[in-house]
C-alpha cells in the first residue's frame, strides 16, 4: 500500500499506517483522514499534535486509556473523554488518530 502526493509514493503497511513516519506531513495526514472519511478541523489537528508529543515524550502511541488520561491533563476534563475523542475519530480513536498522527498503531489496541 501507499500514498500519492505531488507524484511522490508514500510506503504505507497492511493497516494503512506509515511505515516510514518521518515521511508524515500535514498533507500526508490530510489524505489519510480522507481514507477513514474525516475532514480535519482545529479539533482533530489539537488531539493530532497532542499525539505527536506524546509519541515524542515516550515513544510510543497511547492506547485508549492512556490518551484520555493525557488529553485530560493536557487539554482539560471537557476534551479528556473517550465520547470527545470518538467522535473526531471514529470507530476508535487511538488507532485512527495515531494513524492520521503518522504515529506507529497502538499496541494494545486491536
Amino acid at each position: 500500500m501507499h500514498l500519492s502526493i505531488d507524484g511522490h509514493n508514500i510506503a504505507l503497511d497492511k493497516d494503512g499506517y506509515l511505515v516510514n513516519l518521518n515521511e508524515w506531513t500535514p498533507e500526508v495526514a490530510t489524505l489519510l483522514a480522507e481514507q477513514e472519511s474525516i475532514v480535519l478541523t482545529l479539533e482533530h489537528w489539537e488531539i493530532i499534535s497532542l499525539l505527536q508529543s506524546f509519541y515524542s515524550e515516550f515513544q510510543i502511541s497511547p492506547a485508549m486509556r492512556a490518551l484520555v488520561k493525557y488529553t485530560e491533563k493536557q487539554l482539560g476534563s471537557e476534551k479528556g473523554k473517550s465520547i470527545y475523542l470518538l467522535s473526531l475519530f471514529p470507530p476508535s480513536p487511538a488507532k485512527i488518530a495515531s494513524k492520521i498522527a503518522g504515529l506507529p498503531r497502538p499496541t494494545n489496541c486491536l
